[in-house]
């Protein structure tokens, strides 16, 4: 029997206030089942009660219809302190990319990637090893890096499947700086935030102060980060505004009071209960309502800090640090504000009284670690979420596509329409991707959309590739329209076959093809 088995399933939503996980539509569906029953009692005539009784079922269904998501996708939470380590070569059992429901992004957040000084001015120049194992491993199952943020030796990588880029909008990442009094970027958080189809959601890295004693220190350097960091976005400026917010990282909250022996023993005796209500997170969680508003799933791993590197066995050191659950995933739902006594008048005779008409649920389905992975002392922490939620909308902002056949040896053509306004740019590029592609700007060529005037709505603009840009080999490719101001892919064409140039055997890329043989 595994005695580490993963928490239970944890659900919250959108409509929930810190007050109460349940939401104002089930407190109306309750009413309206409520009136249901009494005018069953109350009606002297079964005619009368059969047309009262259909009318308030019919009301309670809508409620309840109008209000459940229409589509479900998968998000997978890592992080990971990897303690200046290089990637192991195989990361295929951390992402679990086999299971089912397929993910639709992952969201991997690391600390204490190694950054030296020439290390870290090497990463500017080219991709971090981290990442590159990440893109290598994602890319050929259809992920593409959506965004990544970098401070020092924290690191936020966000990847999405294909077909979900045209839908995340707004990209935007900042960082805070806690180290050193605040100009030491080895501590602090770095976050990615932006639109999924029209939900704003919201992740946080943190890397916190270290060491038992520093518990206090670790609240008012979250706080601090949650005050600080702001947005150029007018409905979500800072984090706490975004409808669901993710933080996770190395925490570093230790386990308060217990021995490093009753530790170990109730460690290795399944008991983690013993040790919960002496986890520095969830005391400070008791005192302070603004970490009260985060969820967390039941701590049924182990502890993930420190162990022996290469090993599944805790410190052996000289030190013998005390073994603790300092790597978190916890989220936050945005708390809907309690209406008024006028608010509540005026709610009831509106048509949805009042009820978000987008909701968003977030399920927990997994939390837990891999021991398996020992290049560093820390274990990596995975969290698996169901977002449940109703499209904001389900058309790209662009349309583009192909035009005629494709091949290095004449000039290609495409088209694109703008299809909703936006805040296009003569800056805006089209991009000719080999299928596979990495990242927005892993492209083979790109051409600048029309330069003299943005163009109108639902206006077919054409634009001419030069054969020259054209890849000789040929291939399955997709174009894809990038939108500066919104750091992202608006629009993608289906995939397409460019064709293999004849000047590929002139040039000596293939073998030249005679009677049949090479």
């Amino acid at each position: 029997m595994d005695l580490f088995t993963d928490s239970p399933r944890v659900r919250s939503d959108s409509m929930s206030s810190s007050v109460s996980q349940g939401s104002r539509s089930k407190a109306l569906l309750r009413q309206r089942l409520s009136q249901l029953l009494t005018c069953i009692e109350d009606m002297s005539s079964d005619d009368e009660a059969s047309e009262e009784v259909s009318r308030t079922l019919d009301e309670a269904f809508q409620l309840c219809g109008q209000f459940i998501p229409t589509d479900a996708f998968r998000l997978q939470i890592v992080t990971w302190n990897v303690a200046t380590a290089e990637p192991p070569e195989d990361v295929t059992a951390l992402l679990q990319l086999d299971v089912q429901p397929p993910t639709d992004l992952y969201v991997i957040g690391l600390q204490e990637v190694n950054a030296t000084p020439v290390r870290f001015i090497s990463d500017l120049l080219v991709e971090d090893a981290w990442s590159h194992v990440f893109m290598e491993t994602l890319a050929p199952r259809g992920f593409v890096k959506v965004t990544s943020m970098r401070m020092q030796g924290l690191l936020l990588l966000v990847f999405a499947k294909q077909f979900h880029l045209p839908f995340i909008r707004n990209i935007q990442a900042t960082y805070t700086r806690t180290g050193f009094f605040g100009y030491w970027g080895n501590k602090g958080g770095v976050t990615v935030r932006f639109s999924f189809y029209g939900h704003m959601v919201c992740f946080l890295n943190c890397h916190l102060a270290a060491h038992l004693n520093y518990a206090l220190q670790r609240v008012d350097e979250i706080e601090y980060i949650l005050e600080t960091q702001d947005f150029d976005i007018s409905d979500t400026p800072h984090v706490r505004d975004h409808k669901v917010v993710f933080w996770f990282g190395d925490l570093n909250f230790r386990i308060a009071d217990h021995g490093l022996h009753f530790l170990r023993s109730s460690i290795n005796g399944g008991r983690l209960n013993l040790l919960w209500s002496k986890d520095q997170l969830t005391m400070m969680k008791k005192k302070e309502a603004f970490l009260q508003e985060f969820e967390e799933g039941a701590l049924n791993f182990k502890p993930t800090y420190k162990f022996d590197r290469n090993s599944e066995t805790y410190d052996t050191s000289g030190k013998k640090r005390k073994p603790a659950w300092t790597d978190r995933i916890l989220w936050r739902i945005k708390p809907k504000t309690l209406p008024s006594e006028d608010d509540d008048e005026k709610a009831s005779t509106s048509a949805d009284d009042g009820l978000d008409e987008y909701p968003l649920l977030v399920s927990q389905d997994k939390y837990t670690s891999d021991m398996s992975y020992g290049v560093s002392d820390h274990k990596p922490v995975i969290a698996t979420f169901s977002l449940e939620l109703r499209k904001c909308f389900d058309t790209p902002l662009v349309h583009v596509s192909p035009l005629g056949l494709w091949n290095a040896d004449q000039d290609a053509l495409l088209n694109y329409t703008i299809q909703e306004d936006f805040m296009s740019s003569t800056w805006d590029w089209i991009g000719l991707y080999k299928v596979g592609f990495k990242s927005a700007f892993d492209y083979e060529t790109f051409v600048w959309v029309r330069e003299e005037e943005l163009p109108e709505i639902n206006e077919v603009i054409q634009v001419s590739v030069d054969k020259d840009e054209i890849p000789l080999l040929g291939g399955h490719y997709v174009l894809g329209y990038y939108s500066t101001n919104m750091h992202s892919i608006i629009g993608l064409s289906a995939n397409f076959q460019v064709l293999e140039s004849k000047r590929a055997v002139m040039e000596g890329l293939v073998p030249e093809n005679i009677n049949g043989l090479n």
